[in-house]
């Protein structure tokens, strides 16, 4: 078990960025102090050798030029708010329409873009990383000063714990998540769609074509959004419908919990290789996102990352839900503590 810290580049700015290295029994996960960001998670792959299954950057330069977020810590709102606005107290605000006329994912500077204070320590006698941010009043158009804190822990056994907490000096919308792309076969080794995914969700939100919810709660049953029995990625993508990409996988869903705690909503499977993640949340719902988007980004050794080379499973509360009464509220009270926390367990 152990931790290391390793340089990783400079920023315009002068300030250094490091990477940290969390090794435990035959696991690896790697992280960057930039945007809180998983970079890898190594599993063996036998004869003392791993394979990556996160699909990301290979250096800072990359990683800078993150358009698809990879396996960044997303915030001060994950995913889309309708046009950037919304009322609270009776103010209206207006936030950067940084994605087609939609604010996404915390704005043009959002958390994927700052450089965190990090702290390495054991817990158990395993790796643990805390990374902290202090998003002032104001930034990105948001209200209140908001503290922030990421952790990432790995076990022996292989469990990747990724937990954020927060708490705001004045009442503001918080939907914290973390956006990794994953292939089981390995990062660079082809497409996902030959993956099965189970999703123990009943439900989904609709969308319009600017992949905003439409306020509908839908049922899955008869539909190609429906993953409550395991199947293919690509057994039904061509009718799923992916916004301005085409077909493709962009919905949240809605977990099929049944009280608080940790909830085993998720299972994938590479068949080819045997590899398995199952995902577990305290968090109501889901984004399943199938890589619409990726295009040509550049990766490591040298791999190039087309459409649906790696997939998302974001936990976190809906889309738009400053905008939508009849979703769970996403506002943060001054005094009040966000605090939720994701599991993704491995079997290499």
């Amino acid at each position: 078990m152990s931790i290391t810290k390793l340089p990783f580049g400079t920023l315009s700015s002068g300030e250094e960025v490091s990477l940290y290295r969390l090794a435990a029994g035959d696991f690896v996960a790697t992280i960057s102090d930039y945007g809180a960001s998983l970079l890898s998670i190594l599993l063996p792959e036998g004869r003392g050798a791993w394979v990556d299954v996160l699909v990301g950057p290979a250096s800072l330069a990359g990683l800078l030029a993150n358009r698809p977020y990879f396996g960044a810590s997303v915030g001060r709102v994950a995913n889309r708010i309708a046009r950037g606005r919304f009322s609270l107290g009776g103010r209206d605000y207006q936030l950067a329409a940084n994605d087609g006329g939609q604010h996404l994912h915390g704005g043009l500077k959002g958390f994927d873009k700052r450089l965190w204070s990090a702290e390495g320590y054991e817990e158990g006698g395993l790796p643990r990383l805390a990374l902290k941010l202090l998003s002032p009043d104001g930034e990105e158009g948001y209200p209140g000063e908001l503290e922030v804190e990421a952790r990432f822990g790995l076990s022996a056994s292989g469990e990747l714990e990724v937990a954020y907490e927060a708490r705001s000096g004045a009442a503001s919308p918080v939907n914290l998540t973390n956006h990794a792309y994953f292939n089981l076969a390995g990062e660079g080794r082809g497409d996902i769609l030959g993956h099965r995914l189970r999703l123990l969700a009943s439900s989904y939100l609709k969308t319009g074509p600017d992949l905003i919810p439409t306020g509908e709660v839908a049922p899955v049953a008869g539909s190609p959004y429906d993953f409550r029995a395991a199947k293919l990625v690509g057994a039904d993508i061509a009718l799923a419908e992916g916004g301005a990409a085409g077909a493709g996988y962009d919905h949240c869903y809605v977990l099929d919990r049944q009280g608080p705690g940790l909830f085993r909503f998720a299972e994938l499977e590479d068949p080819r290789s045997g590899r398995r993640m199952a995902v577990s949340t305290t968090l109501p719902a889901v984004q399943f996102y199938s890589g619409n988007f990726l295009n040509g980004e550049a990766g490591k050794r040298g791999s190039i990352y087309g459409r649906h080379a790696g997939l998302c499973l974001e936990t976190q509360f809906y889309p738009d839900a400053p905008n939508q009464p009849s979703f769970p509220s996403i506002i943060l009270e001054p005094g009040k503590l966000w605090s939720h926390r994701t599991v993704f367990a491995f079997e290499p």
